[in-house]
């Protein structure tokens, strides 16, 4: 299977690189920031926008999940890719019917998902009949009737997909799931499918809840913070902030990642005159640039490392007290970490020795760490075991329910975490199921749903032929692209509420709707007056957020009215729930959530208090562990690691600094040295020597995958670089037709988008 890039708006053969920059932020960063907000708001709404963001009372970031502080803010509570999020929202860039009526499907399907994006905000209700070159518009009522007829038509509510991005409400995806199960099935796949699944699944398992166990104020109070498989300076900007806190009181900082990132690197902090005119903050006092997938060596490396420090010290290392007290399995873990084979650690991880031996000696003298990941360790095959042994090396200090240090998944999106607690999950427990149908007086189906990788196997096999999406841009976000288009297209009908054009708009059904929804930023004014909603950042903190701009359009509708129209017109006037009161009053959705949910007691008035509040975590907040053996459990896991065969090499997929996630906010990689293009791959200079490819090349990319057929993406201009030996990186979407839809990770399902099997085939037509 071959994938050609879509045609380009720039020449990406003028590509210009140059030297890696080695700090993040400072003066650039404010300047790109200003620049990219005045040329989409203009001066007036940047400023009105800008300000608000973050703030109490304000708007929650859509960019990252990161916490904001508590109590007092600074005057500028956001990141250059923040500062963008916002720009792209709240742009004066309109995607009218008289622009579809410019552009048929043919046209946009070969424009690239820079090109879609930037084209600006949806303005009114679309469709796309097969047959038809344009999309046309349609009403609000004609939409809501046409997704009735589709669903109500299929054999089984499991024929029918609800996808949902993690920049959804708390208030919206608690109703959509509701929806959803009242229909009749629990298809709820998500964005986590993709990335912090296998966190999830790793965490419930050992600690018996799958959320990260530290506040900001652990991050910033911690002795050692390990960043692992992370690029914070481009993914999670304002975790700089608290980790140059750390850093200036005493804390060590160890970065664990195959390519050298330039915010872990130096730090110039631009709330700060030193940030802006000085050099910044050094933050890694250690970079490990381990090979992709050898995390789990590692970190069975560390814990080796540990118990025989033990062994030779009694009493000194481990924390005896917590493991007999408070955790199961050691003996069996200590029996199978202590068996190690360091020729199979130097190979997986690609470390010397005694580099891996600092590490373990810095976790021993730390009295509070923090170990930090992200999708450098959820997307492998052996994803979820590589997180069993952070927590197994946190255990052995008692580091999890201990001020200052604990478990750290840093998520993409900015509710993504409240959207899983909202219910949105293919397979929620039977408290939830229970409470739910308790609450609302409907019966609740029990049988697991598809998740993201299922659904696309489900349509692609023909038992799913409807498919909605609750925000996001799915086929950018997925795995295998050519298979995800063909299974897309196949749908009877396809749904996507969305604030702006992208890539799964331009891969149709048999019919296409195109709902277009309000921003974050805008007012959302419903019958009982003006609403507000809440989400859940990475650390369990739950708090409002709030509009101030005018929507984009007359025409548009919160999420939450169109699931509580979309109800209604489904399942009927008569149904038991009173889906229109939920639509006039968000504080009527909070009621019952709060009867559904552990933790949300008094919702409605929590959720007023300027900081909001914690939701409970008992590993976090008490030591109490609820998994099967009532402790902490430790793991004995097996080694593995990747095998990359001669000529060949590991690819990952990143995002460039220009981007979040599948949103392409421009064509530069500035830390990465990178100008005006997106098709390149990042390769090791010795590897290059060895492969006979000159820097500058352009190659294809093919990926191998055992049993299955090779996938290749066309035209991609080599870049010499200092990623880890025999690992290379190409940015997403572009490469995420390399990955195998069938290539996951055991027990979470995830895409292995970290551990990609390719060769590079120079082209002769250059």
């Amino acid at each position: 299977m071959s994938r050609k890039p879509p045609a380009h708006d720039v020449d990406e053969s003028q590509l210009v690189v140059g030297k890696p920059k080695e700090w993040a932020a400072g003066i650039p960063g404010v300047a790109v920031s200003l620049k990219r907000s005045v040329e989409q708001m203009g001066v007036g709404r940047t400023v009105r926008s800008l300000k608000l963001l973050n703030q109490h009372n304000g708007v929650d970031c859509p960019g990252c999940a990161w916490p904001e502080a508590q109590g007092h803010r600074k005057l500028a509570e956001f990141c250059e890719n923040g500062a963008k999020a916002i720009a792209e929202e709240a742009t004066r860039r309109r995607v009218d019917r008289e622009f579809f009526a410019r552009h048929g499907i043919a046209e946009l399907a070969g424009k690239t998902d820079y090109w879609l994006g930037q084209q600006g905000r949806l303005t009114e209700p679309m469709v796309l009949r097969r047959g038809e070159t344009h999309y046309s518009p349609i009403s609000w009522d004609g939409a809501f009737a046409l997704i009735a007829e589709k669903l109500n038509a299929l054999a089984s509510p499991d024929e029918a997909i609800f996808y949902t991005s993690g920049r959804t409400s708390n208030e919206a995806a608690f109703l959509y799931q509701l929806f959803c199960r009242s229909y009749g099935t629990n298809n709820l796949p998500d964005c986590s499918n993709m990335c912090h699944e296998s966190s999830g699944a790793a965490l419930k398992e050992t600690i018996g809840i799958g959320k990260g166990s530290v506040s900001l104020a652990d991050v910033e109070s911690a002795d050692l913070l390990v960043v692992v498989g992370q690029n914070p300076g481009t993914n999670h900007p304002r975790m700089l902030s608290s980790l140059e806190v750390a850093k200036k009181r005493g804390a060590k900082i160890v970065a664990v990642n195959p390519l050298p990132e330039a915010g872990l690197l130096r730090f110039k902090n631009p709330q700060n005159v030193s940030g802006l005119v000085g050099r910044g903050t050094a933050l890694a006092d250690e970079f490990c640039q381990i090979r992709l997938g050898g995390d789990l060596a590692f970190f069975q490396a560390i814990g080796h490392l540990m118990l025989a420090a033990e062994d030779a010290a009694p009493g000194t290392v481990l924390d005896r007290s917590f493991i007999d007290e408070r955790t199961h399995g050691f003996d069996a873990y200590a029996e199978h970490v202590r068996d190690l084979d360091w020729d199979a650690v130097d190979a997986a991880t690609g470390l010397p020795r005694e580099q891996i031996a600092k590490v373990s000696r810095m976790m021993i003298e730390s009295e509070r760490t923090i170990i930090c990941w992200a999708m450098g360790l959820t997307q492998h095959k052996h994803s979820v075991p590589s997180i069993r042994e952070i927590v197994n090396v946190l255990l052995l200090r008692g580091m999890i329910g201990k001020p200052g240090a604990g478990a750290c998944p840093v998520r993409g999106h900015s509710n993504v975490q409240g959207d899983r607690t909202m219910g949105i999950w293919e397979k929620m427990p039977e408290e939830f199921m229970s409470a739910l149908e308790k609450e609302f007086s409907i019966s609740v189906p029990r049988k697991h749903g598809y998740d993201t990788v299922d659904s696309l196997r489900a349509m692609r096999d023909g038992r799913a032929s409807v498919f909605f999406a609750m925000g996001g841009n799915f086929v950018s976000a997925t795995p295998d692209t050519e298979l995800t288009e063909r299974a897309l297209s196949s749908c009877a009908l396809t749904v996507n509420v969305s604030t702006k054009l992208n890539r799964s708009h331009v891969v149709p059904g048999e019919i296409s709707l195109i709902l277009p929804t309000l921003g974050r930023t805008e007012r959302d004014i419903q019958q009982d007056g003006e609403q507000f909603v809440s989400v859940e950042d990475s650390m369990s903190v739950v708090h409002s957020s709030r509009g101030r701009n005018a929507p984009a359009s007359e025409h548009l509708l919160s999420e939450v009215a169109i699931v509580a129209r979309m109800a209604r017109k489904v399942l009927g006037d008569a149904h038991v729930v009173r889906w229109e009161d939920f639509e006039s009053d968000y504080d009527r959705i909070r009621d019952r959530i709060e009867r559904v949910i552990p933790g949300f007691a008094n919702y409605n008035e929590r959720i007023r208090d300027k900081d909001g509040f914690v939701l409970p975590h008992p590993p976090r907040d008490s030591r109490e562990f609820r998994t099967t053996t009532g402790k902490a459990n430790f793991s004995a896991n097996t080694f593995e690691a990747p095998h990359i065969p001669e000529g060949r090499l590991l690819l990952q997929t990143v995002r460039s600094h220009d981007q979040f996630n599948t949103t392409i906010y421009g064509l530069d990689d500035r830390y990465r040295g990178v100008k005006d293009a997106r098709r390149v791959v990042f390769v090791n200079p010795d590897d290059l020597a060895v492969l006979g490819i000159a820097d500058g090349a352009v190659v294809d990319l093919v990926s191998e995958w055992a049993g299955d057929a090779d996938r290749t993406a066309e035209r991609f201009r080599v870049v010499a670089y200092p990623t880890a030996k025999r690992c290379a990186a190409a940015y997403f979407p572009e490469a995420n037709a390399l990955v195998p839809l069938d290539s996951t990770a055991k027990i979470s399902n995830t895409p292995t988008s970290k551990s990609i099997v390719i060769r590079l085939v120079p082209r002769n037509d250059d």
